[in-house]
């Protein structure tokens, strides 16, 4: 004999139908992770525009580019990553999409920055992934 509470069958999973306006954990973890991220980036590009010598690049590495413009690039999307990992937290959908390419477009930055700073760029290439899988995982917000 089943008994019934609230109108809700034993042994079926009860969701909950609480929103929080901005999806899931799975959001807010990519959203932290973006803005940590984010920030790193950036610093890391104000570090290598405001002195070149604070890195000291590997020889004979198959990417060798320009630090001062490296540091632009850093800097850029350091600001651009953090400003999607805000939007994140007021529920915006297309932060969600902005998210995922930047996140990409920032593993493609870290790896070419190997050189210059291979524990740093390791790190967020690891961050960058679990952004990625966060933003790709969790559910939208229609299914709330």
């Amino acid at each position: 004999m089943t008994s019934h509470v609230s109108g809700v069958r034993s042994g079926t999973a009860v969701q909950s139908s609480t929103k929080t306006g901005i999806g899931s954990g799975w959001v807010v973890f990519a959203a932290v992770l973006m803005i940590f991220g984010g920030l790193m980036t950036l610093f890391s590009g104000i570090a290598a525009i405001a002195n070149d010598d604070v890195f000291v690049t590997t020889r004979n590495y198959v990417f060798e580019f320009d630090l001062t413009g490296w540091g632009w690039v850093h800097l850029i999307m350091g600001v651009l990553i953090t400003l999607a990992g805000f939007a994140l937290f007021q529920g915006a959908t297309w932060a969600r999409v902005v998210g995922v390419g930047l996140a990409g477009l920032a593993m493609l930055a870290n790896f070419l920055w190997l050189p210059y700073a291979p524990f740093w760029a390791i790190v967020l290439i690891a961050i960058n992934a679990f952004v990625i899988w966060a933003l790709c995982t969790a559910p939208s917000p229609s299914e709330h």
